[in-house]
């Protein structure tokens, strides 16, 4: 969990002092805000943990090569998100978006606390760039995934002028 709390760190440091009325603003109509990064960060580090809790109960052993997901933090390869994590246009404030960050990083940071390490490495899920990925590389893929994003933010304010 160490790069997802560094990841963390970053991200809250670039966004803490907006206004919640430059917060949701778009740089164009289709570019995501800020409010909209952030919520898609919340919707995917749940739908993650969500999905290596089931798979540590019903998923099976796959024994898969590390991914270098490091990569993902590279902009310059735009990926759409998936349908389910995919932000909406509702106004929050970035009071709301915080706490709901902070509810999935516990999640997270709870669910790899207590799982079994063996078992994180034995068993997978498929990412849509790496492939079959192990649950113990999901964990860390959160991390890189967040950072990727908070370059996104920092283009974003350039774009809003903040």
């Amino acid at each position: 969990m160490e790069i997802n709390n560094q990841a963390r760190e970053e991200l809250l440091a670039e966004v803490n002092g907006i206004s919640d009325e430059d917060l949701n603003r778009k740089p164009s109509e289709d570019r995501w805000s800020i409010k909209q990064v952030l919520e898609h960060l919340y919707l995917m580090e749940g739908a993650i943990t969500n999905n290596i809790r089931s798979q540590l109960v019903y998923g099976e052993v796959v024994n898969i090569a590390d991914k270098p997901i490091e990569l993902s933090v590279d902009r310059s390869r735009k990926v759409d998100a998936p349908k389910f994590v995919e932000p909406s246009e509702v106004f929050a404030t970035l009071e709301e978006l915080k706490q709901k960050l902070e509810a999935t990083h516990n999640g997270l940071s709870e669910l790899a606390g207590t799982s079994d390490e063996r078992q994180l490495a034995e068993k997978g899920s498929p990412h849509p760039v790496f492939g079959q990925m192990s649950l113990k590389q999901w964990i860390p893929f959160v991390g890189y995934h967040e950072k990727r994003h908070t370059e996104q933010i920092k283009e974003v304010k350039e774009e809003l002028g903040l």
